[in-house]
């Protein structure tokens, strides 16, 4: 028997049925989390009678707003344990962040012969950003191997990483086999070479406590979309002196000191790298959403999720008919494919029954060929999960092996 907690967190998402209110099977959340009842209404006050612009209004609903926007700043940099809220840059999204750092501390850091540090596992926001980097300046990508598990190989990265090597760049947590990095251990290494190290977030933030000193990387990127918040808003963390060093990306309103025809100067981070009207809305969003999972607690997630994950490959490893990818504890992700059967079909046969899952190439193609295959199933967990999800999961798999023989 599990010990794992019990959520039972469903009526608090009003995407969880469909148009004919039975309930969605939803099993994407590695792709993008459905919304709780309290992100929706904050975002719809924000949109509504809440609304300005921010940091420029001298009336009062704008520096109301103002307030707002700034304390979702704050309430991220408290959520991930960082020293400041001046750590914390407000992107697009983590693609955007990533980009940036490529772009601005990229640039000025890396050149000719010096080499970047991937993995196997990346997604490819974490590896087209670089190697249009080491295109552009001359520079190398190498890429650490996974263990038989699915594993990135701290035995190997430990081993290979030379004082050449100005960043490692890896994800937290696999967006397709749910592994997670020992991230400690992997900054010692990359510090040991006088390295930065960056974590892709996106598939951790919504899924375990973090606390910047304790991982000990050097930037930190997670998407708002994933955390149960909207689209169009991620969060760059960075150390303050990576920041303060680090030069602006977009040139524009907000992020400026003192403009001239004969010289501009530049506003201190994170400002510095906010240029034109933010993400005002979908900042007071997020902070919404930060407080709805934290208030449930965030190892209390991973737990559930978890759970959730070790029970879906139990079944569906006694279907006798599936091929499972990655280690056997994974956080609340869970890649496979069937015997004979090409996962957009599967994704098509489940969707009839409702039930949501990804299917093709998860934006991890080089992961993809090193597990030998075009593409994989991934079903992959919320908060709002439960054994019914896994069942219908399971229906629709057997549905699918009829169908096909």
């Amino acid at each position: 028997m599990s010990n794992a907690p019990v959520l039972d967190r469903k009526a608090d998402f009003p995407g969880l049925v469909t148009a004919g209110g039975k309930p969605w099977h939803y099993l994407d959340t590695a792709a993008s989390a459905q919304k709780p009842l309290e992100v929706i209404d904050a975002m719809s006050r924000a949109l509504g009678s809440d609304y300005a612009t921010v940091h420029r209004g001298v009336y009062n609903r704008s520096a109301q707003m103002t307030l707002g926007y700034e304390a979702a700043r704050k309430r991220v940099a408290d959520f991930i344990g960082a020293k400041s809220e001046n750590e914390i840059v407000f992107v697009r999204g983590a693609t955007e962040g990533i980009n940036l750092v490529g772009q601005t501390w990229g640039a000025a850091n890396i050149g000719a012969g010096d080499r970047i540090m991937l993995s196997t596992l990346e997604h490819h926001s974490n590896i087209v950003p670089w190697q249009m980097l080491a295109e552009r300046v001359g520079a190398q990508i190498d890429v650490c191997p996974l263990t038989e598990d699915g594993l990135i190989d701290l035995d190997w990265l430990e081993a290979n990483l030379t004082e050449r090597h100005k960043l490692v760049a890896l994800a937290h947590v696999s967006n397709v086999l749910g592994s997670v990095l020992g991230a400690k251990r992997a900054a010692k290494a990359a510090h040991a070479v006088g390295a930065k190290l960056l974590l892709d977030g996106c598939q951790a933030a919504p899924r375990m406590r973090l606390a910047m000193d304790k991982l000990d990387c050097d930037f930190y990127v997670f998407s708002g979309h994933k955390l149960y918040g909207p689209t169009g808003i991620g969060v760059l963390w960075a150390r303050e002196e990576l920041l303060d060093a680090m030069p602006p990306w977009h040139g524009g309103g907000a992020m400026i000191d003192k403009v001239s025809f004969e010289k501009t100067t530049y506003a201190p981070p994170p400002q510095r790298f906010e240029a034109g009207t933010p993400m005002i809305t979908e900042a007071i969003a997020l902070h919404a959403a930060i407080d709805y999972v934290d208030a449930l607690g965030m190892e209390r997630l991973f737990e559930h999720e978890s759970d959730l994950a070790t029970k879906a490959r139990a079944a569906l490893r006694d279907t006798n008919k599936v091929t499972l990818f990655g280690p056997e504890k994974s956080a609340g992700i869970v890649s496979f494919a069937l015997d004979g059967v090409h996962p957009h079909d599967l994704g098509t046969i489940l969707d009839e029954e409702d039930v949501a899952i990804r299917a093709g190439h998860h934006c991890a193609q080089p992961l993809m060929e090193h597990l030998g295959v075009s593409a994989t199933a991934r079903a992959s967990f919320g908060l709002y999960n439960d054994e019914s999800d896994i069942d219908a999961l399971m229906r629709g798999i057997e549905r699918t092996l009829r169908i096909f023989g």
